[in-house]
């Protein structure tokens, strides 16, 4: 007698757990815009990115290296400057500006100890800032690795030059003592994390060739050529990352057993709130993990002093 009397109610109400379950309701929605409310030329792009000001984000890191997570931190800067395109450096002369053009350049910084001694690694992309459909520059146009560690101390650099990338590294290791070798043209990982900030939309899928991070590819001593790598963006399901409307990245290499996902704002101006990357260390599987703690936008180039510790301290404090 109370299902026969109380039907509709009963059914409106498991339709709409259902809905919940199923995130469909208005209030699981992410707004009615597209994934991508700014490109290259837009005000707003423009408001954010070309103030005068450098995004620093401070990440909590764990660092598989040695078949064991290490502790650590991670720093991520986003900036905008002249970019000469001739000699692959920055625009710091009036003359030079002749034959620079825009990029945004990621600085990664990542600083954990293993047992005793301690790692600084060191990653910087710069990628241009293109308008239009019919780019001049669609490639990076260069990154540069450095490693330190009390073992000894490596550097290697890529340079966009006749439509494929010249590598040169110097290295403390036998086997990576010195390089010099050229790989075809092919995307970066390197260079994705610009690419979400520039815009997502534009973000390569499916399966394409790509070249394998230069950071991790120092850590497990490996050499940069392209390699078959399996792309695609999803929504982020997961409570570890901050920030609302996420997104997730995967990269799958599946003939190096290696996966990293980057995990991003969909609204602009698309902040990287934190990843993960697997691969086997020592024999052990073990999955590296960066979350976002803090976020600042600042002249960071004019707090060059003593009295300027004090927004180090905040910026590197976790509350």
């Amino acid at each position: 007698m109370f299902v026969q009397k109380n039907f509709l109610l009963i059914v409106l109400a498991l339709a709409v757990v259902f809905a919940f379950a199923m995130k469909a309701t208005i209030f699981q929605q992410e707004p009615a815009v597209k994934t991508s409310s700014a490109n290259e030329t837009s005000a707003q792009f423009a408001s954010y990115w070309f103030t005068g000001k450098a995004e620093l984000n401070h990440y909590e890191l764990e660092q598989a290296q040695y078949g064991s997570l290490n502790p650590g931190e991670a720093v991520m800067i986003f900036v905008t400057e002249d970019f000469r395109t001739d000699k692959q450096v920055k625009a710091e002369t009036p003359a030079s500006h002749d034959k620079s053009i825009p990029v945004l350049k990621t600085n990664l910084s990542k600083k954990f100890v293993t047992g005793l001694y301690d790692y600084s690694l060191f990653t910087s992309v710069f990628t241009p800032i293109n308008t239009g459909n019919a780019p001049l520059f669609p490639n990076t146009l260069k990154v540069s690795t450095s490693a330190q560690e009390w073992c000894g101390h490596s550097y290697i650099q890529l340079n966009y030059r006749n439509n494929g990338y010249e590598i040169t590294g110097k290295s403390y290791f036998e086997n990576e003592a010195s390089e010099d070798y050229t790989v075809g043209k092919a995307s970066l990982e390197d260079e994705l994390w610009n690419r979400i900030r520039l815009n997502p939309e534009k973000l390569p899928t499916g399966e394409i060739q790509l070249i394998p991070g230069t950071m991790t590819a120092r850590l497990r001593h490996k050499r940069l050529e392209p390699l078959p790598a399996k792309l695609r963006i999803e929504n982020y399901e997961g409570i570890l990352y901050p920030g609302k409307y996420l997104k997730s990245y995967t990269i799958e290499y599946p003939t190096d057993d290696r996966t990293l996902v980057i995990v991003f704002e969909s609204q602009f101006p698309h902040k990287i709130v934190g990843w993960r990357e697997t691969y086997k260390s020592k024999d052990n599987l073990l999955t590296s993990r960066a979350v976002l703690k803090k976020t600042i936008l600042t002249d960071y180039w004019n707090h060059n002093t003593p009295a300027d510790s004090t927004l180090r301290q905040t910026f590197l404090s976790n509350q």
